[in-house]
């Protein structure tokens, strides 16, 4: 008796062909996957966005797009590009809707905490905006591969993976985007 062929991932990586397929298997994937992809939103879409509203996204369009997937990749791979996608999106239309609205204040006033915050924690809030900040105005191929390599600590191989691009260009790109965040970074502190 012959055994079939190993596969690219393990079974509990990949989809059935079919797709999702029934219910259960869809609140198995978000059971399973949840975690690693909230982590991912948190890191690409920053503090100004709500993680959980993003995840629900996500996990939206993996119903509706189900079918689509073919197990040509990891499960991982193609809910981290849909969750890119998702969070591209929302800042999209999140710099959509200040611009008509002029409401360019308005996160900060959004991100405000529950009770009294030590000033430590004020500070990290301040030097996370400052971060985000300089980020969001990265070219997205450097701003992604940065925050894979330096927030996710994924390795060069990892995100060639996940971005579907050589592993060089992973290193080129990684080495683009911290010049040019420290060049952003620089010209925000030196701003008053």
């Amino acid at each position: 008796m012959r055994k079939p062929p190993p596969s690219a991932s393990t079974p509990r990586e990949r989809l059935d062909s079919s797709g999702l397929g029934s219910a259960d298997s869809l609140a198995e994937i978000y059971d399973r996957y949840a975690p690693q992809v909230e982590r991912w939103l948190r890191r690409l879409a920053g503090p100004r966005f709500d993680p959980e509203d993003l995840l629900h996204d996500v996990f939206l369009v993996v119903l509706r797009r189900r079918h689509e997937f073919r197990g040509e990749a990891k499960v991982t791979t193609w809910m981290f590009r849909i969750a890119a996608q998702v969070v591209r999106w929302r800042r999209r239309n999140d710099a959509l809707r200040s611009w008509l609205w002029g409401l360019h204040g308005r996160a900060l006033a959004e991100s405000r905490s529950s009770g009294p915050t030590p000033v430590e924690e004020i500070e990290r809030r301040e030097e996370s905006l400052l971060l985000y900040a300089a980020l969001d105005r990265l070219p997205e191929k450097y701003r992604t591969v940065l925050i894979l390599f330096a927030l996710e600590e994924c390795t060069g191989e990892e995100i060639a993976a996940l971005l579907g691009i050589d592993s060089n260009t992973v290193w080129v790109r990684l080495h683009r985007a911290r010049a040019k965040l420290a060049d952003l970074l620089s010209e925000g502190r030196a701003s008053p």
